[in-house]
């Protein structure tokens, strides 16, 4: 065996580990973005609600 250099087994479990890692971090962002999304929402309709029980449309 070489020195310096990685068996193949080790790279490709390496490469295994950094995929499923990505993954991960990109479901948490689609997750955060999905709840940023729904409180934006959410505050959204309580200021229509609020402004238009009011009548001070103009």
């Amino acid at each position: 065996m070489t020195r310096g250099t990685i068996p193949d087994k080790w790279s490709s479990r390496v490469l295994w580990v950094c995929a499923i890692g990505s993954a991960i971090g990109f479901y948490m962002v689609a997750v955060e973005r999905q709840m940023q999304n729904r409180q934006k929402m959410m505050a959204e309709m309580a200021a229509l609600e609020s402004s238009g029980g009011s009548g001070d449309d103009v």
